[in-house]
């Protein structure tokens, strides 16, 4: 019998936890949770004009860009080994119908075709949706079926389904629909398949939340609803976890080839039901403009070490169970990592 630490007499455990602790490179050896360049995707934001580079004042060191400095980015994302790109557009001119998502000289068609050529190896993914187009900011074309004004959910199947054709023609490497439109994934995946275009996966935002957290993103887009909100057809930040299997379950049903979920941070349990659900199914969860605003305000005040904070934040992510990870700090993380 030997004495204990505390001086009490008993045998002290013999699994020290701490063994794997001690030296750094134990740590690195024994970590099962990495992040790596390749596994980040960038949300990007272009508007018509040329050599425009206009910093969005509520995301700090991001920006509404041009086609061409589009183009200088993305070819930016393919040397530091990032996963792709997310396109977002944002029309000269808005209207009701959202008329510039479906033009092939469009705001976003123009995009993909200067960022493919200047950098073709990039992964280009394109954001399907009408927030960003239209003048009232809903996603998709308004209705009253309800007895309220909401959107009216099937009129849009029909405008997504071009919309993606579009953006396949104009050479979009992986289709994103956000808009939570029942039967959505259908739809596209249909209009795709008909047009050609079978061999373009579609990232479904499965479940993408009602959240708080997309205030700065309603700047960098302009895409604030000018009438209602969303809550109608994203998802109750209250409903049962197990709502969200159904939605992603209905997608991939409809043919999805990845699933995201959406925001991250706040719904790491929701990562963790869809992830341990399917196994096999590619998972992304996009690190949403408020969770990113947050830390970088605070990090200006000096109150936290972003660098630590972001790569923490992101681990977790990765750690619940994302395979991709949508987020803005994505370039700054390619370069901490090197």
């Amino acid at each position: 019998m030997t004495n204990a630490p505390d001086g009490s007499q008993g045998r002290f455990p013999t699994t020290r936890l701490r063994r794997l602790r001690y030296h750094p490179a134990v740590r690195r050896l024994t970590r099962r949770t990495r992040l790596a360049a390749d596994q980040l995707v960038w949300p990007l934001f272009v508007r018509p004009g040329r050599g425009l580079r206009r910093e969005i004042s509520a995301m700090p060191g991001n920006y509404q860009v041009s086609p061409d400095v589009l183009a200088e980015q993305v070819a930016e994302a393919g040397c530091l080994g990032l996963g792709g790109v997310i396109l977002f557009g944002i029309p000269e001119k808005k209207d009701a119908t959202g008329s510039d998502a479906l033009s092939p000289t469009g705001i976003i068609a123009e995009a993909i075709r200067q960022a493919k050529a200047a950098a073709p190896d990039v992964l280009l993914i394109t954001d399907l949706c009408f927030c960003e187009y239209t003048d009232h900011g809903q996603c998709g074309v308004p209705g009253e079926q309800t007895g309220r004004r909401d959107v009216d959910n099937d009129a849009t199947l029909a405008r997504l389904a071009e919309q993606a054709v579009v953006h396949a023609r104009a050479g979009a490497d992986v289709i994103a629909p956000s808009g939570m439109m029942d039967g959505m994934v259908g739809a596209i995946r249909e209009a795709l398949d008909v047009a050609g275009f079978a061999h373009v996966p579609i990232m479904s935002y499965a479940a993408k939340y009602a959240s708080s957290f997309y205030g700065p993103f309603r700047e960098a887009a302009e895409s604030a609803p000018q009438w209602g909100d969303r809550r109608s057809y994203q998802m109750d930040p209250a409903a049962a976890a197990e709502q969200a299997l159904r939605e992603v379950e209905l997608d991939l049903a409809e043919g999805a080839d990845m699933v995201m979920v959406k925001p991250a941070l706040a719904y790491l349990d929701v990562i963790r039901l869809v992830r341990d659900r399917w196994p096999g199914v590619p998972l992304a969860a996009y690190n949403v403009s408020g969770e990113f605003s947050m830390v970088k305000a605070a990090a200006q005040r000096g109150w936290l070490d972003e660098r630590n904070v972001v790569l923490e934040s992101l681990t977790a992510i990765r750690r619940a169970g994302a395979d991709v990870i949508l987020t803005y700090w994505a370039p700054d993380v390619a370069r901490w990592l090197e």
